[in-house]
């Protein structure tokens, strides 16, 4: 059996699922979450318990065994707790700011960058240079903060650019004059 696999996944009590056919439905405080199951897998809800199951031994079998445990796992996780991303922008000028759906980027182009948050994520800012991505799903909390970060990486000579909080920036020494 997959190591991942096969550990049941605990359902605290605020949390509700559903199975229909192959796709889980998960609701929680944090909002609400579905997923379908790929092939080959099965899912049961035993009390309060979790249980996946695969069908065959063969090394997709178990990879897609560990992989839709992981996910319905994060589900019920995000569901409860959420999940965050935090990220800093550093650089002369640079800032952000939520307007609305978009987040509002400066970061030293010729024009602002408008960013559309997707639905159920919830971007903060603070000091103009911090932010905050929070969400139940956390593929969409990662992807969304990926994309951010993306606008501008740091780069090793300044250190310049949106980065995540606690990220090292690996700093290069730029050209001496002779």
């Amino acid at each position: 059996m997959s190591r991942i696999g096969k550990i049941p996944v605990q359902v605290p009590a605020k949390v509700k699922v559903e199975i229909k056919d192959r796709k889980v439905f998960v609701e929680g405080p944090k909002g609400k979450l579905d997923f379908e199951l790929p092939r080959r897998t099965s899912i049961a809800l035993n009390g309060d318990k979790l249980v996946l199951s695969r069908e065959g031994d063969d090394a997709q079998a178990k990879a897609l065994h560990g992989l839709s445990r992981a996910i319905v796992n994060n589900m019920v996780k995000g569901v409860t707790d959420g999940f965050v991303k935090k990220l800093e922008i550093q650089g002369v000028g640079f800032k952000a700011a939520v307007q609305g759906k978009n987040v509002n980027l400066i970061l030293g182009y010729s024009h602002p960058i408008n960013y559309p948050i997707p639905d159920q994520i919830k971007v903060t800012v603070e000091e103009n240079t911090k932010l905050t991505i929070e969400g139940p799903n956390k593929e969409v909390v990662g992807r969304v903060a990926a994309e951010l970060r993306g606008f501008y990486p740091p780069e090793p000579y300044k250190g310049k650019g949106v980065r995540y909080v606690g990220e090292k920036v690996k700093r290069k020494e730029g050209k001496t004059v002779q």
